[in-house]
């Protein structure tokens, strides 16, 4: 039951031959350091209703429970609404529901350790189970059936109490990073029609962020508490809508309980609706979304085999679970943040109303641009990448600092990574000829960010073209990151017909040539009297000094726009594959980066758990050397990447892995969004068709696949041999076929010639 997902049919592929439904298994990444959820959501769904193995961590200890749940964990406290998948950060886990049976109802959590001390159930792995959409557990302490699915904008939950007296404890005090002071006020309000709504304001990793719900159920409330286990201070700020004389009951604080109480009963469903707005966006989001669980589920389930769907699988059964669960993975974020209505809380705090489109939020965009986007303007419709884009802009729009989001959930700004790496998402979309947003709004609100003196040092980057390490923390880093941000803005000018703007940027683009140190052969810091900080060492990993979550090894590869201008100072081909092979097999084993969280998935100095690494082992390709490329995937495939809940090495990063995963088992690769090219790698299935937003399909095939072929000897398209060592978006937008012929033994000349390589600023 956990991996396959539910279709009525067959998917039909072309040429009359038949691929099974999609399969895949939420549960890969919720153990290890994967940091997702098993819980239901819906495409994209502003609701995400999941379990939670643990809450109220400290920060350090909060890491490995990001997401709220963890295999690993043998107790359930309660059932929320709002969670990220895999991030590297913990908040969320609002609204937090979870039945009781019996006549006692414990109001608090209870500790883990000890069995019916509170709220919190044991559970088993073996009365466990989910597949996209829905999630399914036997609370065994109270023995309660529960079972969760979702809309885009409602949870709903059924529980089996068999005939006990069946209690909900709804608690608004709960949230993952939970500490103290977190909460600034909430609500809750029953109204005359029995619909229970409500709202919490918390300073978390987002501050000042307002959620609010809706919630009705299937029975009669008999009976209710509500209880504010704070003093009851007064809170001068945000004091919520109230309900005034309409409500029956209504309680306002800063730590709300509700113990709500039905009587004996079998079954109990519950619905409950979010909104950013207010409580009453939350009930109209409520209506919106009208029908009981089961008619929900099915929505939900066609709308997983729609989306699941455009990309059709033929691989064994390992590498298709994987693939799969790495797809839908990649089609959880950035989330929906408007209400039904169109309105939405924006980064001012205020309301708007979005015309025409669908707001989106959860922007983790250090990690999403360079390859969770890019997949989505494949396999998504259109207005998917046009939601986001047009979300982009009005953010910036309406943000205080006047400046695209940097990572963003809820509508509210964090400030957390580097970069202003919303511009790719946006150069990248337009390049591709994704519509449907205004093109000269988004090309100010690119250059507006990447000219904001007071953000990340760019005052400095602007005067000297780089960042000064003693003005600015994670510089090298830093000035490599807007180098690239600069060239999509160039790119996106330049075919705008924008030229002044172009050529302000395609010489900022050239920045990171300031920052590399040719003698060393490695990107470093510079001081701002244009010394390399020293001591040097390339291994060394060091929050909040040189570089963002790496070291030199990572970072010095990243000036993805000009791998040519960096061959060149490396020395050449030959030099760039040694180096390369030098990260690989780099022995760590004197190394201890135990203080470094992310620092995850090491082969070598090769680090696939985080971002930074992961355009690199294509990097052999654009060396002349793709059959090193396809040796390189081959092993970071089956080292980072298994159908088992510890099967992500690092955590998933709103689905960047994972698209990582699903381009590399399609056989290429954007290493460059904004060049419009993806750069051929190999394949890890023998067959995939991709239905293509204008309608057209791609196929993909790989004749002679095994794990003893595991090089390319050739490939065609459309039946004409490829020589070129990339495929450009055009080509695959139009529809047709890619075949690889797999042998068990390189081709070293195919893709060797420097007129066959992908796009470099400067010439290989």
């Amino acid at each position: 039951m956990r991996f396959l997902l539910a279709s009525a049919a067959l998917i039909a592929a072309p040429l009359g031959a038949q691929i099974a439904p999609p399969t895949a298994d939420p549960f890969i990444g919720t153990g290890g350091e994967g940091h997702t959820f098993p819980g239901a959501t819906a495409p994209f769904g502003m609701v995400q209703l999941s379990p939670d193995t643990d809450t109220g961590c400290e920060i350090r200890q909060c890491y490995g429970h990001a997401a709220g749940y963890r295999y690993e964990d043998p107790t359930i406290q309660g059932f929320s609404h709002t969670h990220f998948s895999g991030a590297g950060h913990s908040d969320l886990g609002d609204v937090l529901v979870m039945p009781v049976a019996g006549d006692a109802v414990p109001m608090d959590p209870g500790d883990p350790k000890v069995p019916l001390s509170g709220y919190r159930s044991r559970f088993s792995h073996v009365r466990e189970s989910a597949t996209p959409g829905y999630y399914a557990v036997t609370l065994d302490d109270r023995d309660i059936r529960a079972e969760l699915t979702a809309g885009t904008r409602v949870g709903v939950h059924r529980y089996r109490f068999g005939g006990q007296n069946a209690h909900l404890v709804l608690d608004l005090r709960t949230s993952l990073y939970n500490y103290p002071g977190k909460i600034l006020w909430s609500g809750l309000h029953l109204r005359p029609d029995g619909t229970l709504t409500g709202f919490r304001e918390t300073r978390g990793w987002a501050p000042g962020r307002k959620l609010f719900f809706a919630m009705r159920f299937s029975a009669p409330l008999r009976d209710h508490a509500f209880v504010d286990r704070d003093a009851n201070v007064p809170y001068k700020g945000f004091a919520g809508p109230g309900r005034g004389s309409d409500a029956l009951a209504e309680k306002l604080g800063r730590q709300l309980e509700a113990r709500l109480d039905f009587g004996k009963l079998q079954t109990l469903e519950v619905r409950v609706a979010l909104s950013g707005v207010d409580e009453d966006g939350a009930v109209a989001n409520l209506d919106a979304e009208p029908g009981d669980f089961d008619a929900v589920l099915a929505k939900t389930r066609a709308a997983w085999a729609t989306a699941l769907g455009a990309v059709q699988i033929d691989a064994d059964a390992p590498i298709r679970t994987s693939v799969y669960t790495a797809l839908y993975h990649s089609l959880l974020a950035p989330s929906v943040w408007s209400d039904a209505d169109g309105r939405f809380r924006g980064p001012d705090d205020q309301v708007h109303r979005a015309n025409g489109y669908t707001v989106r939020s959860t922007f983790s965009l250090w990690d999403t641009f360079r390859a969770e986007h890019p997949l989505l303007t494949l396999i998504q419709p259109a207005q998917t990448t046009t939601d986001v884009v047009r979300s982009l802009i009005d953010s910036r729009r309406y943000s205080p600092d006047g400046i695209l989001p940097v990572w963003q959930f809820a509508g509210r700004e964090t400030w957390t990574m580097i970069g202003y790496h919303a511009v790719p998402v946006i150069a990248d979309a337009y390049l591709k000829g994704i519509g449907g947003f205004d093109a000269k709004a988004a090309l100010d609100a690119m250059v507006a960010s990447a000219t904001y003196a007071p953000y990340g040092g760019l005052g400095e980057y602007m005067k000297r073209g780089y960042v000064p390490i003693d003005r600015e923390p994670e510089a090298a880093s830093k000035t490599v990151e807007y180098a690239y941000d600069d060239w999509t803005i160039a790119r996106m000018a330049r075919a705008m017909g924008r030229n002044d703007v172009a050529a302000t940027f395609e010489k900022r683009a050239g920045n990171w040539r300031n920052s590399f140190d040719a003698k060393t052969g490695f990107l470093r810091a510079r001081k701002s009297d244009g010394s390399f900080r020293t001591p040097f060492d390339p291994t060394a990993i060091n929050y909040g000094s040189d570089y963002t979550e790496g070291n030199a090894w990572q970072y010095s590869w990243f000036m993805p726009q000009d791998q040519g201008g960096l061959f060149r100072l490396l020395g050449g081909d030959r030099k760039v594959v040694a180096k390369l092979d030098a990260m690989f097999d780099y022995d760590n084993s004197k190394l201890d980066y135990s203080h470094a969280e992310d620092i995850a998935g090491l082969i070598g100095q090769y680090i696939h758990g985080n971002e930074p690494s992961h355009h690199v082992a294509y990097l052999y390709v654009l060396a002349g050397q793709p059959w090193r490329t396809q040796e390189r995937l081959a092993q970071i495939v089956a080292s980072q990447y298994k159908p088992t809940p510890d099967g992500l090495s690092g955590n998933d990063d709103l689905g960047q892995m994972s698209a990582w995963l699903v381009f590399t088992a399609l056989g290429f690769y954007p290493v460059t969004p904004g060049t419009n090219q993806y750069v051929i790698g190999r394949p890890f299935v023998r067959r995939a068709v991709l239905t293509l937003p204008n309608g057209r399909t791609f196929t993909i095939r790989a004749d002679g696949l095994s794990d003893a072929n595991r090089y390319v000897g050739q490939v065609t398209l459309d039946g004409t041999p490829l020589t070129h060592s990339y495929i450009t978006h055009e080509q695959i937008m139009a529809g047709g076929e890619l075949r690889f012929t797999m042998q068990a033994t390189p081709n070293r000349s195919w893709g060797s010639a420097k007129t066959a390589r992908p796009y470099s600023m400067t010439p290989f």
